[in-house]
């Protein structure tokens, strides 16, 4: 959390912030059948000259998935996890910006399906950008 224009920005009522949020989703194999997925959280929120803060969060879990197979593993980690992972880490980001001296943000509910869909998106993306430039 960063509240760079500290303790002016806090000594008068701010107007109705812009709020921009962030998120994204990483797994990593950590061994055989267990996976750390990183749930990555970001607000910024500034009125029309000042910045009133920055919150980053990185909300990890240990997934265990003995036996799945694998056409079910991916979504399993990419969109299961980190749909049950959400709750946790929205509390975070509201005391967070609260304990800062700013009203909570309640971050909405994320459509996890379709943050998956962007990253496999992205990722053919590159991969036929790559194969492109290779030829």
């Amino acid at each position: 959390f960063e509240n760079p224009n500290a303790p002016e920005i806090l000594m008068e009522p701010p107007s109705q912030p812009d709020v921009e949020i962030g998120v994204n989703v990483g797994a990593r194999n950590i061994n055989g059948e267990q996976y750390e997925v990183t749930l990555m959280l970001s607000a910024k929120a500034k009125t029309e000259d000042k910045a009133l803060f920055l919150v980053e969060l990185s909300y990890c879990a240990i997934v265990s998935a003995p036996g799945v197979d694998s056409a079910t593993l991916n979504p399993l980690i990419m969109i299961e996890a980190p749909r049950l992972m959400f709750p946790f880490a929205r509390a975070i980001v509201s005391d967070m910006t609260r304990d800062g001296g700013f009203m909570p943000l309640s971050i909405q509910p994320i459509d996890f399906v379709a943050v998956y869909q962007s990253n496999m998106a992205e990722k053919a993306a590159s991969a036929s950008n790559g194969a492109d430039k290779s030829e």
